[in-house]
């Protein structure tokens, strides 16, 4: 069954349960999904839609990012939720594994709420028919052990692994260095 406006709510709401004080900061995604009936992740909603993202981070430290194409711009694996999907995580690892070729087996999610939750803008794409909006990107932490990538080369042009404390937006950089474990061997799947 597709991601529906309820289960958006739901996961904006355990988040907000444990950051209270980005309520204001959500006050658009909020209206939004008053707005969006059924469709908050349809990508034809052009005041914004959902979107889900995966924050990959290495034992070690280092955080995955890929560059993307579109946009020319440095960014975690994430993108528009499908049919297929059946929530926000799920579309969040499925992204990580269209993009980066690691697969779900390969690593483990820590949470079903998400690390980060980031409205930014998009600009129009006039190729494919859309106006700028806004994405709401649901950012879920994920651990692996592996480091090798294989890049879907229609969307993503390069990849790094940048060690957390070089994330410049907060309260990201933060969240992220909070959740780095001292290297035990057990921390993600290999």
């Amino acid at each position: 069954m597709p991601i529906t406006t309820q289960h958006v709510r739901d996961t904006l709401d355990a988040y907000l349960t444990q950051r209270p004080d980005e309520k204001d900061q959500l006050a658009v995604l909020t209206e939004v999904l008053d707005e969006a009936a059924d469709s908050i992740v349809s990508r034809k909603k052009y005041r914004g839609h959902a979107t889900a993202g995966a924050i990959l981070l290495r034992p070690d430290g280092p955080i995955l990012q890929i560059e993307h194409k579109a946009l020319g711009t440095w960014l975690f694996p994430g993108g528009h939720v499908e049919d297929s999907d059946t929530s926000l995580l799920d579309a969040a690892l499925r992204e990580l594994a269209e993009a980066t070729g690691i697969a779900a087996d390969q690593v483990r999610f820590d949470s079903g709420i998400p690390l980060h939750i980031d409205a930014h803008p998009i600009p129009a794409n006039p190729v494919k028919g859309e106006d700028a909006h806004q994405h709401f990107d649901f950012r879920f932490l994920f651990r692996t052990g592996n480091t090798a990538v294989e890049l879907q080369e229609e969307e993503v042009t390069n990849y790094t692994w940048q060690f957390a404390d070089s994330l410049t937006t907060e309260p990201l950089r933060s969240r992220v260095l909070g959740t780095i474990r001292p290297n035990t061997g057990t921390d993600a799947p290999q």
